[in-house]
């Protein structure tokens, strides 16, 4: 702080000035829009292999389930 009152008042408001300018464009966004960040985010997860289907055989075990419950009630009553 010393240093700073040492300078001319115009070299000191130059340096601040200075200082803001790189600690502002450390908290640059590299999108313009929502829908760049979106865009890059979901190819970013894309090519993780986040989106990618995986076969779910529950759905047919619950198939398979059901039409035995269902013929073993026919022959049942039959």
């Amino acid at each position: 702080m010393e240093s700073i009152r040492r300078q001319n008042p115009q070299a000191a408001l130059m340096s601040l000035e200075a200082e803001a300018a790189s600690a502002r464009s450390g908290f640059a966004c590299l999108f313009s829009t929502a829908d760049e960040y979106e865009t890059a985010l979901i190819t970013e997860r894309r090519a993780q292999g986040r989106y990618t289907q995986q076969r779910s055989y529950w759905p047919f075990v619950l198939f398979a389930g059901c039409a035995l419950i269902v013929a073993g009630t026919v022959l049942l009553f039959a």
